[in-house]
């Protein structure tokens, strides 16, 4: 497994780039790449989120944190120099997608080793105790994937709560009543204290079982292909705003696979504009499901009908039929 960091980079359209280069353009399917990158402030909002309502647009304006969007599903994170972002580059072999365990126990192995009682709870967190240190998500396409997380090592969390608007029926479904009560950062937990440098030490010696990884340095012609990367998609408003109309009917839930969200203009009986956010981890393109709204009838049995035509799990998750149709209509 090939190791790759660019420590001197912390603008996160520039490392998110990299990672979607590696996954799209190297030889995953013969070689795993492991890869760290540390942001600068920044929101990464999860692949089907409305940005508008997932961070507090006056602060970060004010602050000048960057807001750019991932690949994969999954909620808002924070990101300064104090975290420290992984993933596991691979093919994907049929068996990897979701198996949350199979990524992150590397990493739980390396925290235990450091004396931080870590542990994978839930969908995708890893946790000490009831306070979360890391969430995770994933992205697959055409037979490869990654699994990426952070590792709030000692991250500013007043710009945690500051910079995000958490849902207060996301706190009330997790059983706390702050984001302050709910994160935490590593450096609380370690037995003594240590710098970022040397915790991505500790962590690659025990990932790597103690040998030096063998390195993937990126070449001129692999820069070249990262930064069109970044201009067409991360540095993209559109990609990482979009716009969101006014919308006739908005219904939203919370599921066991998080939160789905649906917006809908309907004109005479029918539906003529379909939106649908969430912090679910689906492996579809969810414009798949809202172009297949557009034009149905908004009643019942219609909805019914084109939702039936569609492998709802693929863009959703473990969710059901009639919970969506009862959420849509």
């Amino acid at each position: 497994m090939k190791f790759i960091f660019n420590p001197d980079i912390r603008d996160p359209k520039l490392n998110l780039a990299v990672e979607e280069y590696i996954l799209k353009h190297l030889n995953v399917d013969h070689e795993d790449y492991f890869l760290f990158y540390i942001n600068g402030p920044s929101i990464i909002i999860g692949k089907n989120q409305n940005t508008s309502e997932e961070v507090n647009l006056k602060y970060i304006e004010e602050n000048g944190i960057d807001v750019v969007r991932r690949l994969s599903g999954g909620g808002a994170v924070y990101h300064d120099e104090g975290n420290l972002n992984f993933s596991f580059i691979t093919k994907d072999d049929g068996n990897s997608f979701n198996n949350y365990k199979k990524f992150t126990q590397p990493i739980v192995d390396a925290l235990r080793n450091l004396g931080v009682e870590a542990e994978l709870t839930g969908r995708n967190d890893i946790q000490v105790g009831e306070r979360k240190i890391s969430g995770n998500a994933q992205f697959t396409t055409r037979g490869r994937m990654f699994s990426h997380g952070t590792l709030m090592f000692n991250s500013n969390i007043e710009e945690v709560v500051n910079s995000l608007n958490v849902s207060e029926e996301k706190m009330r479904s997790k059983g706390i009543k702050s984001v302050r009560s709910r994160v935490a950062n590593i450096t609380e937990f370690l037995e003594r204290e240590m710098e970022m440098e040397h915790f991505v030490e500790a962590l690659l010696h025990s990932i790597y079982d103690g040998e030096q990884p063998e390195r993937y340095v990126l070449r001129d012609e692999d820069w070249e292909i990262v930064h069109d990367i970044s201009k067409e998609r991360y540095a993209n408003w559109n990609w990482n705003f979009g716009k969101s109309p006014k919308f006739d009917v908005e219904s939203k839930r919370r599921f066991p696979i998080g939160t789905i969200d649906v917006r809908l203009n309907v004109n005479k009986g029918t539906i003529t504009e379909a939106k649908i956010y969430g912090d679910f981890f689906g492996v579809g393109d969810i414009q798949d499901v809202e172009q297949a709204l557009v034009g149905t009838r908004f009643e019942r049995s219609a909805i019914r009908e084109q939702l039936m035509q569609l492998d709802l799990k693929h863009y959703f998750g473990n969710v059901e039929l009639e919970e969506l149709v009862d959420l849509i209509s």
